[in-house]
């Protein structure tokens, strides 16, 4: 598990727990305290604990039959090469990063086959440096917070959905779906894993800027019918950059509204990281999103909006 921070630390926990060979491999005091006493989850699920193995040494992936990636999408193209270079042949790599993922356009037809997107690619680093065949791309619902060095509180959520950019059912995609469904994990594996990103996407793209610029949980945003109002319209310019993509979305936009905002009390991730002073994940969301509807002609003026002014909250806190 390279970069088991909150989701990474808590999965690595619940496949260790059922009986897989994990390694943790983070930084700092959580990466300390997990070293020292395990990864301790308080789950409304059930609280549990796990010792797998943990360390801050990015070689210990040169052993792995599968690779997962909890890191940050802005922090994957300085770590692509090296990630490229430890791969054992066979290796799958699990992509459980948030928004549009940089392989987006490979394997499949059409006029945008094989394109790289700069929100989440620049200078196309990662596809140059890891191969296709290790590539699995992963969908990820599920809530999770750091409240102390090797302590995660898990809200809910224990979804995570998987499949290669080629739609191929691969025996790495089914020994992970049952390793991660052994933890107590769900891991259903999808012949088009498109639909699932955007799915994840057009709420991600809506809640995650707005709670970070309004400093509000889930649950406030809902308290507010304009805040829920202007998520709608971001919701919905996302989905329309979808549709001419010929992606349909699995759910409805006030299932999925509804959905976000009924997880309550709940700081995204993004307001996470502004409030710990980290980089904000806007590029892969509303920056991808922004990007992509320039390229099918589709105007998302509220998402175009949201996103600089997200970069300003970020801007201004660093001055």
């Amino acid at each position: 598990m390279l970069g088991a921070g909150a989701i990474g630390a808590y999965v690595g926990a619940a496949l260790d727990r059922g009986g897989a060979d994990v390694v943790l491999i983070a930084r700092g005091e959580h990466l300390r305290a997990m070293a020292k006493r395990g990864v301790r989850v308080e789950s409304p699920r059930g609280d549990f604990e796990a010792h797998p193995e943990a360390t801050d040494d990015v070689g210990a992936i040169a052993e792995a039959d599968v690779v997962v990636l909890g890191l940050k999408s802005y922090g994957l193209p300085a770590m692509a090469p090296r990630i490229g270079e430890l791969l054992r042949p066979g290796a799958a790599v699990v992509f459980a990063q948030n928004g549009i993922p940089w392989w987006y356009f490979q394997r499949v037809d059409g006029p945008f086959a094989g394109r790289t997107l700069e929100s989440v690619d620049p200078d196309a680093v990662i596809t140059r440096s890891i191969a296709p065949e290790h590539v699995v791309g992963c969908v990820v619902y599920c809530a999770t917070e750091i409240t102390a060095p090797g302590v995660i509180r898990h809200l809910e959520g224990t979804r995570f959905t998987i499949g290669t950019p080629g739609g191929e059912r691969t025996d790495a995609c089914t020994a992970i779906s049952r390793a991660f469904v052994a933890g107590g994990l769900k891991c259903p594996v999808e012949d088009d894993l498109r639909p699932q990103i955007w799915l994840k996407l057009v709420g991600n793209a809506a809640f995650n800027p707005l709670t970070t610029v309004t400093r509000s949980t889930l649950g406030g945003l809902g308290t507010s019918p304009a805040a829920t109002a202007f998520a709608r319209t971001v919701m919905e310019e996302s989905a329309a950059v979808a549709a001419a993509l010929g992606i349909e979305l699995p759910v409805s936009l006030d299932r999925r509204l509804e959905a976000g905002l009924a997880v309550g009390d709940h700081r995204t991730s993004m307001l996470q990281d502004w409030e710990a002073g980290k980089p904000l994940e806007t590029d892969c969301m509303t920056g991808a999103v922004v990007e992509i509807a320039d390229m099918v002609g589709v105007p998302v003026p509220n998402t175009r909006a949201l996103h600089e002014l997200t970069h300003a909250v970020e801007e201004l806190r660093d001055a």
